[in-house]
């Protein structure tokens, strides 16, 4: 359907090299992204002291991204599949380049200030990163193989989040926070020269609609999909109420007690689960009865994280946490896997990016519901406000979507 390549069945989707470089831009991606979010968290609540400043950064940069994200999606559905994710990664270098003068107090300008527009920038980028990396993953991998390659493709997206985040905490704490962005910067050029390398040829496609025809061609296709758009929603919604990263610099500082190496390991902890799961999925991924597994998954993130707010030890708040990332680690690759094998060939970019939206952004819109509920409410009753409200979005798809709890991968094929 409009390719130019020929794809070939492999002992193991590791084996296929376009798809071995683009896991490659995907971890190092990953790597700079979350060091850079873990040291700018630190640095945000070390300036301000302030828990709603770490609600903003979401804000700061969910608005730029849900701005440009469909866009982004088109141009990649019409133009280059794998240039715009190039030039990402070296301006995302680039910001992180910024944000080392910044704190090396070389910039003459407000500290903070700097820190949240270079935020705006990274969502701008963010914009492109999916819609690339789920393009040329249909493009070089055979259909049959995509449930175990997106175990994969999931496996090193989660070690991504378990060293960077680790590694990012490890830096500040040892070296400073001006060392932990060059690393960042680093990384994100590195991403940059594996996805030049990937070799891929796609082509280029032919769109007579004006752009926003076009775009609103995916939203259709996704909003007419129960399927589709119940795990979309599902995900979205758990995140959005759900999601507790935000606030861990605050759990570290005022519960625990300890410094930003501590940090760093809550921020990996459910990475670790993930993994896991990932690694296992690789070999047996999940077919029959995946909607069911799909809405247990979400209510065991939730009831995760209702515990992890009510526990006062470091240590157990860290295996939840774990915990949590198994559950997680399950909800995204049924997702990807769904998306992937439902997606027609010409609209991945759009339909990513729309995924992007539900998904990516509500990371940003849910750091900033938790420091606007961790203001009102308070640190812990917030964090169990949103596990509860998880376990009511699960009721509510149940009842919303027959088709998506009695889904069969096997079908989709």
């Amino acid at each position: 359907m409009g390719k130019t390549s020929t794809k070939t069945n492999f002992a193991s989707p590791l084996s296929n090299k376009g798809f071995f470089k683009l896991l490659i831009f995907r971890v190092f991606m990953v790597l700079s992204y979350q060091i850079m979010a873990v040291v700018v968290g630190w640095h945000i609540y070390q300036l301000t002291k302030d828990l709603f400043s770490l609600g903003l950064i979401g804000l700061s940069e969910f608005v730029p991204y849900f701005c440009c994200a469909l866009f982004a999606g088109y141009l990649v559905d019409h133009y280059s599949k794998h240039l715009f994710g190039v030039f990402s990664a070296i301006l995302l270098c680039i910001n992180a380049l910024i944000l080392a003068a910044c704190s090396a107090h070389l910039l003459e300008s407000n500290e903070t200030l700097w820190i949240y527009l270079s935020i705006i920038l990274v969502g701008l980028l963010r914009g492109f990163i999916a819609p690339t990396y789920n393009t040329l993953f249909a493009y070089v991998m055979p259909r049959e193989e995509f449930a175990k390659a997106a175990g994969i493709g999931s496996s090193v997206f989660q070690f991504g989040l378990i060293l960077g985040p680790a590694f990012g905490g490890l830096l500040v704490a040892y070296a400073s926070v001006t060392v932990a962005y060059i690393v960042s910067a680093i990384f994100a050029f590195l991403a940059a020269i594996s996805l030049s390398l990937i070799g891929v040829r796609t082509t280029t496609t032919i769109q007579s609609n004006p752009i926003f025809l076009s775009i609103a061609q995916g939203i259709k296709f996704v909003f007419n999909n129960q399927v589709v758009l119940g795990a979309q929603a599902l995900d979205m919604f758990a995140v959005l109420f759900g999601g507790a990263v935000a606030m861990l610099p605050a759990f570290i500082h005022d519960v625990y007690h300890i410094g930003p190496e501590g940090l760093g390991v809550l921020r990996a902890a459910p990475a670790l689960g993930a993994i896991t799961v990932g690694l296992v999925f690789a070999k047996r991924p999940i077919t029959e009865n995946a909607g069911k597994w799909l809405l247990t998954a979400v209510a065991g993130f939730g009831l995760c994280m209702i515990t992890f707010a009510m526990t006062k030890y470091f240590w157990v708040a860290v295996f939840l946490l774990m915990l949590s990332g198994v559950f997680d680690g399950v909800s995204v690759i049924l997702r990807t896997t769904i998306l992937q094998l439902v997606t027609p060939d010409d609209m991945r970019g759009r339909v990513a990016s729309i995924n992007g939206l539900f998904i990516g952004s509500s990371n940003e819109l849910g750091a900033f519901e938790s420091g606007f509920a961790a203001k009102v409410m308070g640190l812990i009753p917030s964090v169990v406000f949103g596990g509860a409200m998880t376990l009511g979005v699960v009721l509510l798809t149940t009842k919303a979507a027959p088709q998506l709890v009695k889904l069969d991968l096997n079908k989709l094929h």
